[in-house]
């Protein structure tokens, strides 16, 4: 029995949750994808699959060997696109997720760019601030800001990106201008869920790090939402300034604390790990890097 039948069967039938469904899918007898399985089975010792009149089940073996049989399947569907892509112009979908921020500002141009460049690629993009599994969802490439926690994945520097504390013009003329770092305990401060609050404001004073345990009333998991209660006069934000400058730069939001910098955070492509990287979005990555350098 063909293995890669073996593994197409068995990987078909616990996506369907039907032997009927999967067997439809493939455009194979019912009889001959159960023999499949079991001829699997069989070849690995093991029972992979609980069956019943009524449903399926995978068993402990099933649920482990299936997440690497689909790894299996996807890199064999990408070796055959690097070939396909070598021989032709770039071709098929690139799924990509990336923060808000980034995705409807500095990202939304070089995308744009690359998808005229290449009229036969497909991409689809996932704008959200959370940190999405890559692997699970089935992302191609990421997009991120800041430090990344998972060492598994693979990542690429982009660029790096700055940071500012800002307010409103009108909510310092209230509550005035704070001097230093640990005087935004007497403020009212946007918080960012998306990192702990101990971690985003920190400063660095002579060699010190300060971290003011300060007060929110307003907390959101997106920080251009923060950018504008900030700019109607609710608190102070910080954030990067790839969606603060504008705001800045109109006079609607006030740069303090100066005196005290923030280290620079890095923009990443990351791919997944344990997975071929397509030849098309091997030159997406590539196209970014150009893009951002030359920014």
């Amino acid at each position: 029995m063909n293995k890669f039948e073996e593994l197409e069967a068995f990987v078909s039938v616990v996506d369907s949750h039907s032997f009927s469904l999967a067997a439809d899918k493939l455009g194979v007898a019912k009889s001959s994808l159960s023999k499949r399985v079991s001829e699997l089975e069989k070849r690995l010792g093991v029972q992979l699959m609980q069956r019943t009149t009524r449903r399926l089940s995978l068993t402990d073996s099933g649920r482990h060997f299936y997440q690497r049989a689909v790894a299996v399947l996807a890199d064999l569907d990408e070796a055959e696109k690097i070939v396909s892509d070598a021989q032709c112009g770039l071709i098929g979908k690139i799924k990509l997720t990336a923060p808000l921020g980034l995705g409807v500002g500095p990202l939304s141009t070089p995308i744009s760019e690359f998808m005229q460049l290449h009229p036969s690629i497909e991409i689809e993009l996932d704008i959200n601030d959370r940190e999405l599994d890559l692997v699970d969802e089935g992302f191609d490439l990421a997009i991120r800001v800041g430090d990344l926690q998972d060492s598994t994945l693979i990542a690429r520097k982009l660029s790096r990106v700055g940071f500012a504390v800002c307010a409103s013009p009108a909510y310092l003329k209230s509550h005035g201008i704070p001097e230093h770092p640990s005087e935004l305990v007497g403020h009212e401060v946007l918080v960012y869920s998306n990192v702990s609050t101990s971690e985003q404001w920190r400063f660095e004073d002579k060699g010190t790090r300060v971290s003011p345990k300060v007060k929110s009333r307003i907390s959101a998991n997106n920080g251009e939402i923060l950018a504008n209660f900030a700019r109607q006069g609710l608190g102070v934000v910080k954030g990067p300034l790839f969606y603060l400058q504008g705001l800045i730069d109109r006079g609607e939001l006030v740069p303090i604390l100066t005196d005290y910098p923030m280290k620079q955070a890095g923009i990443y492509a990351v791919y997944p790990p344990g997975r071929l990287v397509s030849r098309r979005v091997k030159m997406l990555s590539d196209y970014l890097l150009a893009y951002f350098r030359a920014c």
